[in-house]
Formats: C-alpha cells, structure tokens, sequence
C-alpha cells in the first residue's frame, strides 16, 4: 500500500519540525498517553500539561471525534487524568468498527470564538494537488465538498501567493488574517511536496491574535517513499485501523515486504476464524476474497493478504510460515483450512505427495478447475470430485456459518453526477492532451529494449516470438548500468543468438532506432530515472515499468511527461501485457505451456484491460475456453496513478477493426470505470463489452482494509465495486452476477456476435513446438542426468544455509564455535564438546611459529613484491610438506602402523633406524626434554584428561621416552602428539568405525588442521608487511656462496 493514515501527534510533529519560518503559526505541544504510560513522567517531561487547561481525545484514527462525544475540552490536569482514566480500554463502536480505545493525545486549549474557525485540506490527485479552503470550520463544517473552494496544483508546480489570494481565499475579508492564511498555506504545502504526504486536513485551523493554530489534524504518508524520506520523517508508526489490532506476524511481513521488491501483504481479520488464504497476486487475492464473502464466509474469514511480484523461494517460505503459525495457534472444532491459488505440475504433485505422506486433507486442482471453483468445494457448497476424494477424509467439508449480508446503499448515478465525477479526474482527452487511438501499440514488428537482466522474461519473450513466427526477436538490446557491454546467449527456437548489453541507455537508443517500446525492470529506487531517460528518445512511444512500490509523486511526474511527449506508460505495479501473435511483455501469461493452453500464439476477437496481472493470466484462461481468444490485452498495473487508465485502452480497442467485444476487469477504489461509463454514453464506445469490479467484499468488513493493489481502497460510496457493476450495467455493459460467472457472460455475448456474423470462426493452426528448458524439464521429473559434483556437507538452498543438516541459525544458537563447524563439515557428525574444544586448542598452537620458517618466509617475501593478499598466503602454503608442519598424516599412519602390529616402541625405533628414515612427529630444533615445548604439554594434559582412551598416544610418549635417551631434543613435538591424538579420537570417540577413522587419516584431514591453523598466521604476517609498507625484499650477497661448476 502507498498512502497511509499515520497518528496525528506524528502529523503535528512532522509540521513542527518541517515548516519554514516566518509563518504565524504557533508550534503544536502534545504529550501522548498510551497503556503503560506514567503520568508523573509525562508531567516531568511537559510541565505545560499543569500550567494550562488543556483538551484531550483519542489519537487512533477515528473520524468524527467531536460528534462521538471523545473530545475533552478545557480541563485542568487532573480532570485529564480522570478523564483518560473512563476512557482507557473502553469498548468504542465507530460505525460498523469496534475497537478499544488505548493511545490518547492531550493539547493545550485554545481559547477562541467559532467564528475564527476555518477548513483546510490538501489532497493529492492523478495531475494535481487540490487545496480546499472553507472560511467557516469545525464540527459542524458541513459538506466540505460542497461548500469548499478549491484551487488546482498541477504536479510539479507551486501555487503563487496570488493564486492563493485570489482563488482560495476570497471570502476571507481581514487582509492581516488573508495574509496570514497565504504565507502559512504556501509553506504548509511546501511541506505536504517535500514529506510525501497524499493527504493533509486540518479542522479546525484557528486564527486568534494574530496567532495561527492547528486544532485538529488527519494525515496520511506514502509509505512507499520511505527510501527518499526517511530521514525526514524519523521513527513513523503507520497504525491499522481503529478497531483492528496490529499483530508482530502483520509487522514482520510488513518488514519483509520493505526489504523487498516483491509484494508481501498480511492483515489478520479474525484470528479465530476458520478460513485462511495464501493467494498469489493482488487482484486473484481480492477474487478469493469476494468469493469466500460472498459464499457466506465472511464471519470465518480469517485473513487476507497476497504476495506477488516475484518473491524468493525464502521470502515465500517465510511467508507461508507465517500464515500457518497464525492458523494452528488455536483449535477450531470445525477444523480449519488454507486456501493457496499458484499452481505449476511439479508444485501440486509434490503438494499431493506430501498431503498423503502426512494425512492431511490437501486437495489440489490445476488448471482444468475455474479459478474461484475451489472456493465452493472448500466451503461445503459442493461435494469433492470424486477424482479428488481422499480416504482419509470426508467427501463434503462442512459450511461455515453464514454472514449477514450488509446492506448497501448505492447512490444513483444521474448524467449530472456522472459528469461531475469524470470532471474531478479528467483524462487525457478532456485536457486537450494528444491521443492516438489509430496506431496500434504493438504489432509483429515491434522491437523492444529490456532494462535490467531479465534473462527468464526475455528468454519467454523470445519463445513467445517463436511461436507466433515472428521472423525475428522482439527484444534488440538490454541496458543494465552495472556490467561492462557485452553480448548476452539467449535461444530463439532451436538457434541460439546473442543480444547486445549496454551500460549506458542512450548508447543502446542510439544503437537500435528501431525499438519503440522500453521494458523497465528497473528496481523502485531508479525506474523513475529510467523511464525520464527513456522518454527523452523520440523513438519510445511505449514504456512498461514493471516495479512496484514507486513514490507517486514520482509517478505522477512521469505522467505529466508521458502526457506531454505522447508517450504511453503501462504501469507501474504491472506485469505488462500480451498481443497474440504479435509482443509479449516481460513474463505475462506465464509459462509456454499456459500461452498454448490460452492460445495466445494467434489473435483472437477480445480485447481487455485489468488493473492486476496476476487476474490477466485468468482473463486470458477464460477467454480462451469462453470465446476465441485474445485480441490484446493489458494490465495498467495497481497503484492509484497508473500510466495509462482503462479508457485510453479501451478506446484504442474500440478503434482497432480486429476486436469485436471488449473485457473490462475493474477494482474496488478511484473513479476509473466511470470514465468508461460516459464514454458508452456518448458513442465513444459501441462495441459490446462485459465487466465485473472486483472488491464486492470490501462492504463486509467492519473495519478499513487494503487490498493487495495500492489503488484498491474505496474513498467514498461511488468507489465501492457494488456501485461501479451497478452502474455499468445502467450503461449497457453486460455484467455477470459474480467473479464466479464472467465466463458464462463472455460465452453469452461472443455467441451472440457469432451467430450476428460480426465475429467469424477460424481454424485453430498448431503452433510450432519450443524446445523445453533444461532446468523446467527436470523440475517436472521428463528428464536425469547425473550430476556433475555431489555435496553431502553443505546446502545452501532452502530457506537457509545448512551445514551437514544443520541449519546456520542453529549453529549459532548452540554456540557450536569453529571445532563444532569444523566436526561438521569435515566429518559430517557433531563431534563431543572435548573433540571440538581440541580442534580450536590445535588452531592456536599451530597458528604461527615465527618469522623464520619457510612458510611465514615466502609469504613475507611476496607480500614485499607487491602480490595481493591470496597470493602471498599461497605461496606460505605451498611450502607445507614433510619437512614443514606436514608430517601430521605420515606421523599418524607410522604410529598407528606400529601400535596395530603390536611392535615394542624400541623395534619401532630399532627399524626406523635400520631403514636410515626419520621419524615423523618427533624431534626439535630448539625444544628438549630439558627445555620442552609449551604447546606439546598443554596438548597432552588436555588429551590424557579428556580423552576416554589414548593407547596411540601412550605409545607416541614411550617412543619419545627411547629417542630422548639417545638425544634430548628427540621430543614428541606438536605434529606428532596431534597426530596419535587424532587416532585416539577416530578409534575411541564411538562415532567412526576403525576403517572409517583410518580413510579420514588416509585423506590427509589431520594435516588439514595445521594448514588451516598456519593459515592463521600466515595472514598475519601479510598484513604485518603491508602495515609496515616494507619494501621489495633482495636477499644479500654475503649470505649466498656463489660457485663454479669448474671448481
């Protein structure tokens, strides 16, 4: 959603700390008061609130608050006090709403006649800003508009203080009051621009001695724009609703929906209720919605919300986690159920599997079922097919208890009212604007540059291409400014071919004069810049802004100049749109098996438009089994401001000879659909059309909801979908009585125009087969191959990153540390705390041994070339062997070797000897018995105090014992006691088999913990080198003898 109610201390405060100087306005003090407050500490923070009488109400967005009697006026501190006190937790109705009432706000009062009471009220439109002005205010104000002035500010302008004067102000007789409306007005609106605000009231505004004051004050926020605002705005609450409670899992995916550039919607209706929805796209959720209403579930329904727009498999997964969380927390003893509407072949085989696997009652319906089928099977309205009964449930659900329909008063929509509502939302014809209704959009030559890399919805464009025998791809060019330009491999059928990736957008206009059509994927946060840029190139006569969640002054500064240069905007919010046989936008219509099951390869006679996308792909579903298909079809995409409206493309469609009947598919919220009702009207349109308004379930909700599209929220009794089906079935238009029967409607008119002549049947012509994807045909199991790596220790798919099978977040959370990382993914199992306390003993010891030895040599030498850090550690690395910190393994082996033949350490010794070899894991260069190695004591202490037996080290220290009485420093050093432990632990931990612990020796994962350890310090020495900035290092003259060979 984008305009948001926010409290109105929040309002005050963004005035107070936002607005020039030199406005009459005295600053507004506040102090809030919620549950849990502490009055003593308010009063310490406010002394005012003892100093002044003082008003005090309730700040949780309820209307009206003078009338309900929730205003205190002119109390003293304790009567405030008192008065919170009644109130507090109280039950309060506010029309069809009940809610408690927790949050109060308490101001000082401003004492003063009601005739220095006046109105005012900025709100933000599809071209302008409107600014209202009343001279009389207050509770009895009255139809404000009907009594109000208004002024008109055209989008990216400012009004002059003469306009002002003139307009706003002429019934204001007092030049000092006029000209302290006029300066406060012109920064009040200065403010409402530069914070993003869709909606400003303030009633009453007092004007007293000269002295301005906001009494009270209604705002919203877009909420979109918090990416550009929110330093501005600071910590902002966007609060549900009075008499809806907000909920942590309503919050969390608030805030997994602000990380994202998907759509992530929740809103918990009635946590006790039986019917929970997990619906894919923001229309097909309001679809669900109504159907589930207007089935009787109303009273059962326990949420809505909607996720769309491509989330991650991870953000789906959360969000369905969420939904069930929520759903299992209480019992119901009807039982509950969930309701999910994306389907491919492989998601409902698995989602079958794993309903029999775990007993539940899952039935799963493609697309041979309608739509909103489901919905009747669900709630009790109809039996189970038997195809789709299951043994371990019963054949017919149980129906809910039904609603009480509300009664719904539907204005009447005279010729005069009509007018006057088309008025306050002027089109483009009624500025005068240029409209081309002659030009088709698309055509089978229509090139188009995609920005961003898109390479799935480019791959389908080129595939739909294809099958429509396009003689060549549709797509010519990609911008994406983060690469370097290059070509890029897509396939057009069988023949791969490359096409060109620019970094810079006008290189790729000026490269390819042909493509007049701009495919935006570009991010919220830069698809303003792009489509300004893109429309400065003659050539582009169509932009696509895919992104969802734009700023809408940002938008609406794209229309002025899309309007300005006679550009079409389709979106933003959308998927785009489809012409059979002809272009295809981005991803609409889904998947190449949907196009050829919807027959979207060739034209048919319907032409439609839709707010959503997501309900496209049904559009086209329905009219591909009800009719003969698509003509062309559009989604303008759900935000309030869409580029274009319903009417410019339903009079293009009216003007294009090959459509004979058009589909409109309306929504809940803005005056859109009126537009087409004049148009009808006055013979702008003749062609039959049939139309439904989806958002009939809005009347059944008790307090504010937001449907899933940021345009879908009814502001008055003309912009609820009972009254836009109403009256465009008083204009003619053939309305069904439900979602459920836009089908049969459709089938009743093209009928009607087959059977007239006007529409003429053809013969289906196969289209030509694209070969399938490599990656879907082995997501629906048609194809195997082996592959080419197996990894039994890592997996980074899913939700998240596991290591051996267990989750990241759990590695954390049990303090595993890196001897329990290293225990996983080096030996797949969770090793004893003693083992991994070993690995981080034996990483200390071993990290650095000096500046002298080989290893720390080379890597210092090369830091000092100039290398980077890689290579210099590479380098240290490399010198690791038998003679350097690599006779771990071979210590191992020749211990175990000898333990294992039952050999005296002495014949051990004895034959090592006879064979002239050294013995691996003993000896010194400076350590001896006499001045032993710290690091081997405190080894061997850990190992024979925690080990539960140690027979190979026992052996290595009888082996020392001999060697040492030949020579002192012929010590057990650190290689060799981490050695025999490591054959201890393999042999006596109970985790390996003797054959297994021997592999693992075998494999060389003991000498891994010295590489891993000196890689540790090897760093380090690099980093010393650099920090010293020490130079390239010669090594001397004297320290080398220099030889002949003929010496």
């Amino acid at each position: 959603m984008s305009s948001k109610a926010i409290y109105e201390a929040a309002g005050k405060d963004l005035i107070n700390r936002h607005i020039a100087p030199g406005t009459a306005l005295v600053p507004c003090r506040y102090a809030v008061f919620e549950q849990g407050t502490i009055w003593e500490d308010e009063l310490g923070k406010n002394p005012w609130l003892t100093k002044e009488q003082l008003v005090v109400k309730p700040d949780q967005l309820i209307k009206r608050r003078g009338k309900l009697g929730l205003v205190g006026v002119n109390k003293n501190a304790a009567e405030v006090r008192k008065w919170i006190g009644e109130h507090s937790g109280r039950e309060q109705r506010v029309g069809a709403a009940a809610g408690k009432l927790r949050r109060f706000v308490v101001e000082p009062f401003v004492k003063h006649e009601p005739s220095e009471e006046m109105y005012l009220c900025i709100q933000s439109g599809r071209r302008s800003d409107t600014i209202m002005f009343h001279h009389q205010g207050g509770v009895d104000v009255g139809d404000v508009d009907a009594l109000a002035v208004r002024l008109d500010v055209p989008v990216d302008t400012f009004p002059t203080g003469e306009e002002i004067d003139r307009v706003l102000l002429k019934n204001i007789k007092s030049a000092t009051i006029k000209r302290i409306l006029t300066t406060f007005i012109l920064s009040l609106y200065r403010v409402f621009v530069d914070l993003y605000f869709t909606y400003m009231e303030i009633n009453p505004i007092v004007i007293t001695g000269e002295r301005l004051y906001l009494l009270d004050l209604a705002a919203k926020l877009d909420q979109t724009a918090d990416f550009i605002c929110a330093k501005n705005w600071g910590e902002i609450v966007f609060p549900p609703p009075f008499g809806r409670d907000a909920y942590p899992e309503e919050a969390h995916i608030a805030d997994l929906d602000a990380k994202s550039g998907a759509s992530l919607k929740l809103t918990v209706l009635n946590k006790s209720g039986r019917i929970w929805t997990m619906v894919a796209g923001g229309g097909a959720s309001v679809v669900y919605t109504d159907t589930v209403c207007a089935l009787g579930g109303a009273g059962e329904l326990a949420n809505y919300g909607e996720y769309s727009g491509a989330p991650t498999e991870s953000q789906t997964a959360d969000y369905a986690k969420t939904i069930f969380s929520l759903m299992c927390r209480d019992r119901h003893p009807n039982g509950k159920m969930v309701k999910h509407n994306k389907y491919n072949a492989s998601i409902g085989r698995q989602m079958r599997e794993v309903g029999h696997r775990l007993r539940i009652p899952m039935y799963v319906f493609g697309p041979e079922a309608n739509m909103t089928a489901i919905v009747g099977l669900a709630l009790g309205h109809a039996p189970i097919p038997p195809d789709h009964q299951l043994d371990y449930a019963p054949k017919q659900l149980p129906k809910p208890e039904k609603s009480p329909a509300p009664q719904v008063e539907l204005p009447e929509l005279t010729n005069q009212l009509l007018d006057l509502v088309c008025s306050q939302a002027p089109t483009r014809m009624d500025l005068g604007q240029q409209t081309s209704t002659s030009r088709p959009l698309f055509s089978d030559r229509t090139k188009a540059i995609v920005w961003g890399m898109q390479n799935r919805a480019i791959q389908g464009m080129l595939d739909f291409d294809y099958i429509c025998r396009r003689a060549e791809p549709s797509v010519v060019a990609i911008v994406y400014p983060f690469t370097a330009d290059h070509k890029q491999k897509y396939y057009f059928g069988n023949k791969e071919v490359f096409i060109p990736v620019f970094c810079d957008m006008d290189v790729a206009m000026r490269k390819h004069q042909e493509a007049t059509v701009l495919v935006n994927f570009a991010s919220l946060r830069s698809a303003y810049d792009s489509t300004i840029q893109a429309m400065q190139h003659p050539q582009i006569n169509t932009v696509v802004i895919i992104a969802e969640g734009i700023p809408e002054n940002m938008t609406r500064k794209i229309i002025k100049l899309a309007d300005a240069r006679g550009v079409n905007i389709i979106g933003p919010a959308t998927v785009g749109g489809i012409k059979p046989g002809c272009f295809k936008i981005g991803n609409t219509a889904g998947m190449i098996d949907n196009i050829i099951d919807s027959k979207l390869y060739r034209p048919g006679s319907v032409a439609y438009v839709s707010r959503s996308g997501g309900m496209s792909n049904e559009l086209n579903n329905i009219l591909s089994k009800n009719a003969d298909g698509v003509c062309e079809g559009v989604a303008i995409g759900g935000d309030r401001y869409p580029g274009t409206t319903f009417i410019d493309h339903l009079l293009r469609f009216e003007a294009d000879p090959n459509v004979k009947m058009l589909v409109l598919l309306g929504e809940v919220g803005g005056v859109e659909e009126y537009h087409v009702c004049r148009a009808i009207r006055d013979g702008l349109i003749t062609k039959p059309m049939v139309a439904w308004c989806i958002g009939t379930c809005s009347d059944m909700f008790t307090s504010e909801v937001q449907f899933g599209h940021a345009g879908s929220l009814a502001g008055s009794a003309l912009e609820k979908a009972a009254a836009k089906n109403a009256s465009l079935k008083q204009y003619g238009v053939t309305v069904p009585a439900s979602f459920d029967t836009l089908g049969d409607a459709v089938r009743q008119v093209y009928e009607k125009l087959v059977k007239e002549g006007k529409i003429i049947v053809k013969e289906e012509v196969e289209p030509p087969k694209v070969p399938m994807d490599y990656d879907w045909a082995r997501k629906l199991g048609l194809i195997r191959k082996p592959a080419a790596f197996i990894s039994t220790i890592c997996d980074e798919r899913g939700q998240e990153l596991s290591y051996c099978g267990v989750p990241i977040s759990q590695v954390l959370e049990r303090q595993l540390g890196v001897g329990g990382t290293i225990s996983l993914l080096w030996f797949q199992r969770e090793l004893p705390e003693w083992a991994c306390k070993f690995f981080e003993l034996v990483l200390i010891v071993t990290a650095d041994h000096g500046p002298a030895v080989s290893g720390a040599h080379n890597t210092m030498v090369t830091a000092r070339a100039g290398k980077d850090l890689i290579s210099s550690v590479v380098s240290g690395l490399l010198t690791i062997g038998d003679r350097f910190g690599g006779a771990l393994d071979r210590a191992a082996l020749d211990f175990c070797a000898a333990y294992d033949k039952g050999q005296h350490p002495q014949e051990f010794v004895n034959e090592k000897r006879a064979k002239g070899e050294l013995i691996m894991g003993i000896g010194h260069r400076v350590k001896s018995i006499n001045n032993p190695d710290s690091r081997v004591r405190e080894l061997k202490a850990y190992v024979t105090a925690r080990w539960p037996a140690w027979p190979v080290t026992r052996y290595a220290l009888d082996v020392e014992a001999i060697t040492t009485r030949k020579k002192p420093n012929l010590i057990l050093n650190v290689d060799g006691i981490v050695a025999a432990a490591m054959v201890d632990l393999f042999r006596h931990c109970q985790l390996f088999a003797q054959e297994e612990g021997n592999n693992y020796i075998q494999m060389g994962s003991i000498n891994a913990l010295f590489v891993l350890g000196r890689t540790i310090g090897l760093i380090g020495h690099y980093l010393d080198q650099k920090r010293m900035k020490q130079p390239l290092y010669r090594h001397p003259w004297d320290d080398i003898t220099y030889m002949s060979p003929l010496n």
